[in-house]
């Protein structure tokens, strides 16, 4: 869930756009289907989503970089990165994991709790009530403020639509890029909050052992996106800008 233009005031993601460009050019995009990209696209599958950032680096022109994926967006980058050795020199990934809940269910009880995130935005992304919407808050920010809450229920109703989130999370549900994992040949450094409650870290630990040349980082928070003012953040800062500096 990103907007181009409401992130930098967003409180969800305006500290990770000003401390990650402090110094740096910083370039991002909205996937299809939010923020400011095509809300009515007619495909919307995760060969799609690594297509559209070759067309992004492709416009923009960029010949070699480091690259950033966040949640299943480290998924996306993983597969670019692997796709495309010549053009990724350093892979920064925060909260992500090889597969979605659909493939790495093991029983029944985690085969309907992946049901029900789609039940849920199904329901409820579209209502003016947020008490739906409240249970994807309780899970990315399970430390958040009251603030905190608000200012994810707003990004949640301004970024997509409630169709289009039931088609996200059907799609991140069956990511599984464990294979291209195992591709990548940059130095990777996997963040991972230690008790992230929407993707477990041992999911994170996987992503890492995939990986030729990664580093884990264990976080010191609960959330699934840190917030600017816990302990975890500058730790992310930091380590981020070491990878770019080595």
């Amino acid at each position: 869930m990103t907007h181009l233009a409401y992130d930098i005031e967003s409180p969800v993601w305006r500290h990770w756009v000003g401390d990650l460009s402090d110094g740096r050019t910083f370039i991002r995009y909205d996937e299809r289907g939010c923020g400011l990209s095509e809300w009515e696209a007619g495909e919307f599958t995760f060969d799609d989503w690594v297509a559209d950032l070759e067309s992004v680096v492709e416009a923009v022109g960029l010949q070699r970089f480091p690259l950033l994926g966040v949640s299943q967006g480290a998924a996306v980058a993983v597969a670019y990165a692997a796709r495309h050795p010549e053009k990724v020199s350093r892979l920064a990934l925060c909260g992500g994991y090889a597969r979605g809940r659909e493939v790495r269910a093991e029983d029944a009880d985690e085969q309907r709790a992946a049901a029900l995130d789609l039940e849920l935005a199904r329901v409820g992304w579209g209502r003016d009530d947020p008490t739906f919407r409240q249970v994807f808050a309780a899970q990315f920010l399970p430390d958040g403020s009251r603030s905190d809450w608000a200012a994810f229920d707003q990004l949640q109703r301004r970024t997509t639509s409630p169709d289009n989130a039931v088609r996200f999370l059907t799609q991140f549900a069956g990511i599984d890029v464990r294979r291209q994992a195992s591709q990548v040949r940059c130095p990777t450094l996997v963040l991972h909050s230690r008790n992230d409650h929407r993707v477990p870290k041992g999911f994170g630990e996987e992503l890492a052992a995939l990986i030729p040349q990664s580093r884990l980082v264990t976080l010191p928070s609960n959330n699934h996106l840190l917030t600017a003012s816990e302990p975890g953040w500058p730790v992310l800062v930091r380590e981020v800008r070491r990878l770019l500096a080595a």
